[in-house]
């Protein structure tokens, strides 16, 4: 495959996955999977800042659809329902790359410093989350308990959604996992 074959971006994706599972994150170089890709390491930069970023590239998009789809749901939804419209918002996101998530799940979970770029990454939704509640009116210390109670869920349903057989609907995992937390927290 020559350098002028399209899709660019998703050989590299692809390439990186392969050699992170084969090899390791670590051991695996942004010279290998240019190499493995067909195209050069300045190529690779273009499309990525460095080889996490294959891992996280899409964090910013997660991120505006939960914050849009909070921000779009009807005021009078309780800050819970608020934040549970916006997850199942982004199901379909997770869904339609459930290979690409299983994938770089394995990848993230055996290498301690993509773990900790994880937490920040969830950290950082939970933030996004808390602030628009905030903006939507919802005192603290409901809107970040809102919010981190969200990215609890998300954390919870995303892992029972790895472990699930192929072709479990993610949306329905998170309102099962959504529907424990509220039975934990009556009985409280």
């Amino acid at each position: 495959m020559g350098r002028w074959e399209p899709d660019a971006r998703g050989r590299l994706e692809q390439a990186a996955m392969d050699l992170y599972l084969e090899h390791g994150f670590e051991q695996t170089t942004v010279a290998e999977i240019a190499a493995r890709a067909g195209l050069t390491e300045r190529t690779f930069f273009r499309h990525f800042a460095d080889k996490r970023e294959v891992l996280f590239a899409g964090a910013a998009e997660l991120q505006q659809l939960l914050v849009s789809t909070l921000s779009a749901t009807a005021t009078s939804a309780s800050p819970l329902d608020a934040v549970a419209t916006a997850l199942a918002a982004v199901a379909p996101f997770f869904q339609e790359r459930s290979d690409f998530g299983r994938r770089r799940q394995r990848i993230i979970s055996s290498t301690a410093e993509l773990r900790e770029r994880e937490l920040i990454k969830l950290a950082s939704l939970g933030s996004a989350m808390a602030a628009t509640l905030r903006e939507r009116g919802v005192a603290d210390p409901a809107a970040s308990l809102a919010a981190e109670a969200g990215v609890a869920v998300f954390k919870i349903a995303f892992e029972r959604w790895q472990d699930a057989p192929v072709g479990t609907d993610f949306a329905q995992v998170i309102q099962h996992c959504l529907s424990e937390l509220k039975v934990v927290a009556a009985g409280a």
